[in-house]
C-alpha cells in the first residue's frame, strides 16, 4: 500500500512497531533473494519471479507507523476510536476493540496461552457488543506435558543415534520460547555437550528485543539473558552452508516454522533423507504447507523444484503452540462480564471453527456463527 502511494497512519503496540523495524526490511530482503534464486534456477511458474515487496517498500511503510500503549483509547476518525488489549501470543500481540458511536466490536487476533512459560496471560476487555474470535485450535486441547522435558528427551534420543535435530520455528515467538526451554535444560545439566545453533538473522534480531520489553513477558532479566545466550548465532550465508555440511550431531533452529521458506529449507534438503536425524516441528502446521505434509507422513517433499525423500524421524511439539486451545478460547470469551450481541468465529480450519461455535452456543448460551467467506452481516 505504501508503495502504491497510501500515506495514512499505522497504529501498532510499541513491541510490534519495534519488531516491524526488524522484520519488514528483512522480509523484503528475503523475498528479493528468493526471487533471484527462483529466476536463476528456473523453478518458479512466474516469469520473472518478483518479490511481493522489497526492502525499499518496507522502509517506506515503516515511516507510517505510530506506536501506542495497551489500554488507552485512540481516535481514528470522527466517531471511531480503538483500544488495544494484551493478547499474550507474542511480543506486542493485541486484541483490538473498536468503538463506533457507543457500539463496540472486539477483534481477538491470535490469542495466546494461559499460564505460558514465557508470555503473560491474555487480557480481554470487560465487555463488547460484537466479538470476532480466532479458532486455530477451536477443536483441540493441548497436551498437558512438560515442554522442557519433552524437548530434551527428543534431542537426546536423536543425538544418541548420531543424528542432527532440525527445528523449523517461527522467527518471532516460537524461537524465543525454544531458547528459553533450552536454557532451562542447560541449567538442569542436560544437553551441555550438544551444540545448539540459531540459523536465522531475523530470529536472532527478534530475540534481542525480549530484554527490551520486559513488561511483555514473565521472564526475569537473568532468565531472558540466559535464553538469548544458549545458542550459537549464525548470521552469514557461508556459516549456514558450513552448518548444513557438518555431519556432527547438533541442534539447528531455523525459520520458517512451517517450512514454507527461509534457510530451514536447505537444512531439510540435507538432513531429511537420513533416518538417524529428527525434524522437530514446534507447533501448528497449516494445511498445504511442507510442515503439515511431513507431520502427515509424507515420504517426499518438494524443495526448490526437487523432490526430497523424508527418511528422518518427524515429530511435533504441539504443547509449544502459542495459540490458545479450545478451552483457553472459551476462557477468554467467558471472561467478558456480559454476553455480546453476537460472536463470529473466524481464522481457523472449518472443523475447528464449527466446533468452537457450537461450544459458545451451548456452553455460554450466546448467539454465535461461523461466517462464510465473502458474506455480509448487519450489526444493529
Amino acid at each position: 500500500m505504501a508503495r502504491l502511494g497510501w500515506d495514512g497512519t499505522v497504529l501498532a503496540t510499541r513491541a510490534t512497531a519495534a519488531l516491524c523495524e526488524l522484520l519488514l526490511p528483512d522480509s523484503g530482503h528475503l523475498q528479493e533473494k528468493d526471487a533471484e534464486f527462483a529466476n536463476r534456477h528456473g523453478f518458479s511458474r512466474h516469469q520473472p519471479a518478483l518479490p511481493l515487496y522489497t526492502q525499499a517498500d518496507a522502509r517506506l511503510a515503516l515511516q507510517l507507523f505510530r506506536p501506542i500503549e495497551f489500554g488507552a483509547w485512540h481516535a481514528v476518525t470522527d466517531g471511531i476510536r480503538v483500544r488495544y488489549h494484551r493478547a499474550g501470543h507474542i511480543l506486542g500481540a493485541a486484541s483490538i476493540e473498536i468503538d463506533w458511536k457507543g457500539r463496540t466490536i472486539l477483534f481477538s487476533g491470535d490469542i495466546g496461552r494461559y499460564g505460558d512459560a514465557v508470555m503473560k496471560d491474555p487480557e480481554p476487555p470487560a465487555r463488547a457488543d460484537y466479538v470476532l474470535v480466532e479458532s486455530t485450535y477451536g477443536d483441540r486441547r493441548h497436551e498437558q506435558v512438560d515442554p522442557t522435558k519433552t524437548l530434551g528427551d527428543h534431542v537426546e534420543r536423536c543425538v544418541e543415534r548420531g543424528g542432527t535435530v532440525v527445528i523449523p520455528a517461527f522467527a518471532v515467538g516460537r524461537v524465543q520460547s525454544l531458547l528459553y526451554h533450552f536454557s532451562r535444560l542447560r541449567a538442569q545439566g542436560r544437553l551441555r555437550d550438544i551444540p545448539i545453533f540459531l540459523d536465522s538473522p531475523m530470529a536472532i534480531n527478534a530475540s534481542g528485543l525480549m530484554c527490551d520489553f520486559m513488561d511483555e513477558h514473565r521472564l526475569a532479566r537473568a532468565e531472558c539473558e540466559a535464553a538469548c545466550s544458549v545458542a550459537h548465532y549464525v548470521r552469514e550465508v557461508e556459516e549456514s552452508k558450513e552448518l548444513t555440511a557438518n555431519p556432527a550431531p547438533k541442534v539447528i533452529i531455523s525459520a520458517s516454522g512451517m517450512a514454507t521458506g527461509g534457510r530451514v529449507l536447505h537444512h531439510l534438503k540435507r538432513f531429511a533423507p537420513d533416518g538417524k536425524n529428527l525434524i522437530l516441528f514446534s507447533g501448528f502446521q497449516a494445511a498445504g504447507t511442507r510442515g503439515a505434509a511431513m507431520i502427515g507422513g509424507a515420504r517426499t517433499i518438494k524443495i526448490h523444484g526437487e523432490y526430497i525423500p523424508v527418511e528422518a524421524e518427524v515429530a511435533n511439539l504441539t504443547m509449544l503452540s502459542a495459540h490458545a486451545d479450545s478451552d483457553e478460547l472459551m476462557r477468554w470469551l467467558g471472561s467478558l462480564h456480559e454476553a455480546p450481541r453476537h460472536v463470529y468465529v473466524t481464522h481457523g480450519e472449518p472443523t475447528g471453527a464449527q466446533v468452537l461455535a457450537k461450544r459458545v452456543s451451548e456452553e455460554l448460551g450466546w448467539a454465535c456463527s461461523v461466517p462464510a467467506l465473502g458474506s455480509w452481516g448487519m450489526l444493529a
